[in-house]
C-alpha cells in the first residue's frame, strides 16, 4: 500500500487541479496520483456533476484511453497465435478499405487513414454496426502515405476493435470484461455509465452556461472512445501499466507497447506514439498513457514506470482540461515534493563465467569501452563517460543479446583463438580488442 502524501503535497495538487478547472471554465475536476501500485492522492474541484458528489468513485467518460484497452485485447491475439502486427489488415477484415495497411501501423497511428469515419460526427450520433461502417470505408480519403508519418485516426481503432471480435467470437466490450478488467479488478469500469456517473457538459463560450451533452452508444467505433471509469479504477490500471500483470500483458510486453513507432516533426520533441501509448517526455525519461475526449467529457491518464508513480484526471467538459499537461504537472509536484528513493545498490552475488570472462577494458579501434556487469547485463560505456553506450544481456549460450543503445537487437559473439583463449568480440561490424587496434583481429567495421 501507497503512503499518502504530505500536506504539503497534497495542497500543491490541490492548487494545480484548482486552476485547470478554473481557468478551463470545467463543471467538476477529479484526479489521482499512483504511487508504487495504489493511488496515494485524490481530490476534486468543481462540483457541477449532474447530482453526485465528485469522488473516486464517479464515472466519467474516459474516451481515447479505451484504445489503449483495444491494442492490449490485439497484442494478446498476436501472444497466442491468432495474427501477427505485420499482417494486412485485408487478412482479418476481407473486403474493408485500407486492406493493404497493417495491424502495426493501425496501432501506432502511421497508416496514413482518415481519422474519421465518413457521416455524421460519430461521438455526438447513435452508433452504427459494422456493417453499416464499413460501407463508407474506401481508400479514396487516404491522407499519407503508410508509415509517412503519425495521424491520429479514431476509424483505425474501430477497424482494430472488429479484427478482436471476429477472432474471438464475442463483441470487443466482452473481450475487455474478459481479458483485462476482471483480472485487475476495474469493477466500477463499464460500456454505459453506471450510476454513480457524472452528466457531460458544454459550457457556452461567452454566457458560461452548461448544455447537456448526448452519451451515446457509439456500436462500430466503441473501440475507439465508448468506456466509462472512475480515479478508483484508473489509478488500478495505472498501476498495470507501470508494471505489468501476468494475467493481462508482462511488464516486457508493456515495453513493446511503449516502444515509439511514429511522430510528426512538429512533436518530436514533446512525445510520440507507441502501440496503442501516447508517449510524452516527461517524468524520469518518458511518460505512458493516453488522453481522452468525448462530448462532455475529457481525461488524461501518463505513467512514469521508472518511478512506478502516475496520475490520473477526468473532468465532464467537452472542452478546457490540460489532458497532458495535468498529469504531467502532477508527477512533476511529486517528484520535486517527495523525490523517489532509489533502491539501494547491492553487491553482485554471483557473475556468469561466460560474463566474467568479458568484463574489463575493451577497444572499438582506439576508442576505449568498460565492460561492466550489474547482475543482469553487461554495460558497456566509453571511458570517461558517465553515459551508458549499450547494454547486452547474456542468453546462456557464450552470445549476448544488446538491449539498449546502437546494438539493441543484435548479437555479441564471442571469437575465440584456438586455444579456447578470447581474440574478439563481434557485433555486426563491429570488432572490440583488448588492446588498440589489435592486428590478430579483424578490420573493425565503422558505424
Amino acid at each position: 500500500m501507497s503512503r499518502p502524501v504530505t500536506d504539503v503535497t497534497a495542497h500543491r495538487f490541490a492548487a494545480l487541479l484548482s486552476r485547470d478547472q478554473s481557468a478551463g471554465r470545467l463543471p467538476s475536476v477529479v484526479a489521482g496520483v499512483v504511487r508504487h501500485g495504489s493511488l496515494a492522492w485524490s481530490g476534486c474541484h468543481g462540483g457541477h456533476t449532474g447530482g453526485e458528489e465528485p469522488s473516486t468513485d464517479l464515472q466519467y467518460r474516459i474516451g481515447s484511453i479505451s484504445k489503449t484497452m483495444t491494442a492490449i485485447l490485439v497484442v494478446q491475439l498476436r501472444d497466442e497465435g491468432v495474427l501477427d502486427l505485420a499482417d494486412r489488415l485485408d487478412q482479418h477484415l476481407p473486403g474493408v478499405g485500407y486492406g493493404d495497411r497493417t495491424i502495426r501501423s493501425l496501432l501506432s497511428h502511421s497508416s496514413g487513414m482518415q481519422s474519421e469515419p465518413a457521416g455524421s460526427w460519430w461521438e455526438r450520433s447513435p452508433g452504427n454496426s459494422f456493417e453499416e461502417l464499413a460501407t463508407g470505408i474506401d481508400d479514396s480519403q487516404t491522407v499519407h502515405p503508410v508509415g509517412a508519418t503519425y495521424h491520429y485516426t479514431n476509424l483505425a481503432y474501430g477497424l482494430l476493435g472488429e479484427v478482436v471480435a471476429r477472432h474471438t467470437g464475442r463483441t470487443w466490450w466482452e473481450q475487455v470484461k474478459e481479458r483485462i478488467l476482471r483480472p485487475l479488478e476495474m469493477t466500477r469500469t463499464s460500456y454505459h455509465p453506471e450510476a454513480p456517473a457524472a452528466t457531460g457538459y458544454s459550457v457556452h463560450h461567452f454566457a458560461g452556461t452548461l448544455t447537456e451533452e448526448p452519451a451515446q452508444d457509439t456500436g462500430a467505433m466503441a473501440a475507439a472512445g465508448q468506456v466509462w471509469s472512475t480515479v478508483g479504477d484508473l489509478a488500478k490500471y495505472a498501476a498495470f501499466l507501470a508494471e505489468g500483470d501476468e494475467a493481462v500483458l508482462s511488464r516486457a510486453r508493456l515495453d513493446e507497447l511503449a516502444m515509439p513507432q511514429s511522430g510528426t516533426l512538429a512533436g518530436a520533441a514533446t512525445g510520440g506514439y507507441g502501440l496503442g501509448l501516447r508517449l510524452l517526455i516527461g517524468g524520469s525519461g518518458v511518460l505512458v498513457g493516453h488522453t481522452g475526449s468525448m462530448p462532455g467529457f475529457l481525461a488524461g491518464l501518463f505513467v512514469d514506470r521508472v518511478r512506478r508513480t502516475a496520475a490520473v484526471c477526468l473532468a465532464n467538459g467537452t472542452t478546457g482540461l490540460r489532458t497532458e499537461g495535468l498529469p504531467s504537472d502532477l508527477l512533476s509536484a511529486l517528484e520535486e515534493l517527495e523525490p523517489t528513493i532509489a533502491p539501494a545498490w547491492e553487491p553482485v552475488g554471483n557473475v556468469p563465467e561466460e560474463v566474467a570472462e568479458i568484463l574489463g577494458l575493451w577497444h572499438w579501434g582506439n576508442t576505449g569501452y568498460s565492460f561492466a556487469y550489474d547482475g543482469r547485463e553487461v554495460v558497456i560505456s566509453q571511458l570517461g563517460s558517465q553515459v551508458t553506450s549499450h547494454r547486452f544481456r547474456p542468453q546462456g549460450d557464450g552470445t549476448f543479446l544488446g538491449s539498449v543503445g546502437y546494438h539493441h537487437g543484435e548479437t555479441l559473439h564471442v571469437v575465440r583463438n584456438n586455444d579456447g583463449s578470447i581474440n574478439h568480440l563481434a557485433c555486426a561490424t563491429f570488432i572490440y580488442t583488448r588492446t588498440p587496434y589489435d592486428p590478430r583481429a579483424p578490420i573493425p567495421g565503422a558505424g
